[in-house]
């Protein structure tokens, strides 16, 4: 049987940097999510393969930011693989405020040699808000104790390793009010210092007698914002507070 990943809705975090939505449509952070740690994209993962004495072992991983949403993503591991023998699971979901909700479930296999292993992996990983399932096809071979943590912990691994990372940032919201014949230029002088300036043209509306751009930056002050606005509209913005929201910031390869 040839492994297939599992369907999944996810949708990504940030909108497109110009549309025809108002600013108050932007998602805001809701305040009760943690934070600044590392999990996983919201974006379908790879399913990877680990075979060790015939025993043919699927591993899969996923963000999961609340206990339901990890409980869903193992039960769509069964159903996309109906016929295997066990789909051992370990999940971590952060709590804001509070202690992370940790699980893990060995699924038939002997107490102690899969699930606990695969959460030990994950706790290893830094990873928050992430469930990892492994599904295992027997292949006829008894592995022993310790060759099923070894192959379950390995597999877990494989899988976290595979998948896309982001760390949780709050981005502080600024909408720009513009007429509509400087914005063009005020758009372009953001995006071209984005990076020196760290700043993010979310989204650009365009109404009826003016233009109004909404902006994000790390801090919640606007003191350095304020002196390239001026220079990019010779003093012509106005600059609001907009709030906060919650964006995903992909983590470089091979930083854990």
């Amino acid at each position: 049987m040839s492994p297939t990943s599992p369907s999944a809705s996810l949708s990504t975090t940030l909108p497109p940097s110009a549309s025809s939505r108002s600013p108050e449509h932007l998602p805001p952070h809701d305040g009760l999510s943690p934070v600044g740690y590392l999990t996983l994209a919201r974006a379908e993962q790879p399913v990877t393969e680990l075979e060790v004495r015939r025993s043919r072992f699927l591993a899969q991983a996923a963000r999961a930011d609340t206990e339901n949403a990890a409980r869903a993503f193992i039960a769509r591991a069964r159903s996309t693989y109906p016929d295997a023998r066990h789909h051992c699971s370990a999940f971590i979901v952060a709590v804001d405020g509070a202690q992370p909700v940790e699980r893990s479930s060995d699924d038939g296999e002997p107490s102690g040699t899969a699930g606990g292993p695969m959460l030990e992996v994950l706790r290893a990983s830094g990873l928050m808000s992430t469930v990892v399932v492994v599904t295992r096809y027997f292949g006829g071979t008894l592995l022993g104790t310790g060759g099923l943590v070894r192959a379950y912990s390995e597999a877990a691994a494989q899988a976290l390793s595979a998948a896309t990372r982001v760390r949780l940032v709050i981005r502080h919201l600024w909408t720009l009010t513009v007429p509509p014949a400087q914005a063009g230029h005020l758009e372009a002088g953001l995006r071209g210092c984005a990076t020196a300036a760290d700043v993010t043209v979310e989204e650009t509306t365009w109404e009826a007698t003016q233009v109004v751009l909404t902006v994000s930056t790390p801090d919640a002050q606007a003191a350095a914002l304020r002196p390239l606005l001026a220079s990019l509209s010779s003093g012509q913005a106005r600059l609001h507070p907009a709030g906060t929201r919650l964006v995903e910031v992909p983590e470089p390869p091979g930083r854990t």
